[in-house]
């Protein structure tokens, strides 16, 4: 029944999304303009496009941040926090300097691959580090999140392709139109990998030791979970750019609800991610009416203070 309520709170928000913005769009415009109309061509063109990528941005970072915190075992991690998103966007700027006319897809692959890169990258400092809290875990990650940017900054800077690294820093979906969102399809079939696979990335979440005594390979598991990471992150921000503390949050609101058994909160997981991120969309489109706010604004702000809360919350605890 909750599950239900959540898709009726999704559909109630897409609606929402679809008749908010600075052309006016709405039943009688529509109906009086007809198929040719501005509206319908608005509607087609540009509110239907951002609702779906809304959706499909949403619930993938949302399952990809669900991933990570199952393979690195710790509730505080998520892509942008440990060096991934950063190493996507390092391995995006490197593909623009150097292979300029390359489709995109092939940059995205190149952007993933950096990514894979830069989360191996962490989990051998994790190895490396000795981890009395389970603070330490995102601390580490945040630093090495801040040296790859700032290496990213710099090389962005000598090639003059700052305002490419900035628009990929930002999250924004205000331009977003049709022909310009389909890669994020690609975020959610890798979302149903996931799905598929959830059994194995919940023992792989046990531990090492656990894994292999029920007979699966670790490694393997834990290296298709990283790279269906590496995958949605690069996808995701080279469509709409960074979308913070979306993969931190959530998972954490679910895992509270309903436990830690994966295959159950992947749906709950994507259908929630979808819903924060279109309602913090929709925040970000009135409060200044007729501009808008950046999403990776919004979010940023009230996912820090979610972030806060967990963290006072688990301290509470352990006191």
């Amino acid at each position: 029944m909750r599950f239900i309520l959540a898709l009726v709170l999704l559909a109630v928000l897409a609606c929402t999304s679809l008749f908010i913005g600075v052309s006016h769009v709405n039943l009688r415009t529509l109906l009086e303009g007809g198929m040719d109309g501005r509206a319908m061509q608005v509607l087609f063109v540009s509110r239907i496009p951002r609702t779906l990528a809304l959706i499909l941005a949403g619930s993938s970072m949302a399952i990809s941040g669900l991933l990570m915190q199952m393979m690195i075992r710790n509730r505080f991690v998520e892509p942008s926090t440990v060096g991934t998103v950063e190493s996507a966007a390092l391995g995006l700027l490197l593909a623009t300097i150097f292979v300029p006319g390359a489709p995109m897809i092939v940059k995205m692959l190149l952007g993933a691959l950096a990514a894979l890169l830069g989360t191996t990258l962490f989990l051998q400092i994790l190895r490396k580090v000795p981890l009395r809290d389970v603070l330490m875990v995102p601390l580490v990650g945040i630093m090495l999140s801040g040296v790859i940017g700032a290496i990213t900054t710099f090389i962005a800077y000598r090639w003059n392709l700052m305002p490419t690294v900035l628009a990929w820093q930002t999250g924004d979906f205000s331009g977003v139109l049709r022909g310009r969102y389909e890669l994020l399809w690609l975020g959610m079939v890798f979302g149903v990998i996931a799905l598929i696979a959830a059994d194995r990335f919940t023992v792989a979440g046990m531990g090492r030791d656990f894994t292999v005594n029920l007979g699966l390979n670790y490694r393997r598991v834990v290296t298709l979970g990283l790279v269906i990471v590496s995958l949605i992150s690069a996808t995701v921000l080279v469509s709409v750019g960074m979308i913070p503390f979306l993969g931190l949050i959530v998972p954490n609101i679910v895992s509270l609800m309903i436990g830690d058994n994966m295959r159950r909160a992947v749906p709950w997981v994507a259908v929630l991610g979808a819903c924060f991120v279109m309602a913090c969309d929709i925040l970000g489109r009135v409060v200044r009416y007729p501009y808008e706010i950046p999403i990776g604004t919004v979010v940023g702000v009230i996912g820090a203070a979610i972030f806060l809360y967990l963290l006072l919350r688990k301290q509470t605890r352990a006191a």
